[in-house]
């Protein structure tokens, strides 16, 4: 039998799991490094993804708490866009990916882990990215800890 090693998830398994929505943290503006919050504009923010599909996987969010993208008043939609651009310029300019993966899953059926409050994901991608690890084991392989990839991204998004 093969072992993997990942102590770090002992943290994850121990440490209470939030109560409410994830991405209703607009009152919680003293917490966005424990939060992985990056970015925050008028109508929606920009969070690291807890457990990523890759480094420098983002989501975006209005911090209005609905599910649905017809909902959206039309400052928000353009801010929320605005911060996706955002996303990929930084990402660009400081892991220089060869593409995104930009996406929204609305609803369960569409793999939606959060379907109530509207978010979009940001996956930086590298010809090459994903390797038999996640094709043989199901394992994803992050090579640098978030906060240290959290703390690499936030200078551009003070910029």
């Amino acid at each position: 039998m093969e072992r993997l090693w990942a102590p770090w998830r002992m943290e994850y398994i121990l440490n209470p799991k939030p109560g409410g929505c994830i991405f209703c943290l607009d009152d919680e503006r003293d917490k966005d490094r424990e939060n992985l919050v990056l970015h925050r504009s008028d109508h929606s923010f920009v969070m690291m993804n807890r457990y990523p599909y890759c480094n420098g996987h983002m989501m975006v969010s209005p911090y209005r708490h609905i599910s649905d993208l017809e909902k959206l008043k039309s400052e928000e939609m353009l801010d929320l866009f605005a911060a996706v651009a955002l996303c990929t310029r930084v990402l660009s300019d400081k892991f220089a990916p060869q593409g995104f993966n930009v996406g929204i899953n609305l609803g369960k059926a569409a793999g939606a882990g959060i379907d109530d409050h509207l978010h979009l994901h940001i996956v930086p991608r590298w010809i090459g990215d994903t390797n038999y690890m996640t094709v043989i084991a199901d394992v994803r392989v992050m090579p640098e800890n978030i906060l240290a990839t959290y703390d690499k991204l936030l200078p551009g998004f003070l910029a």
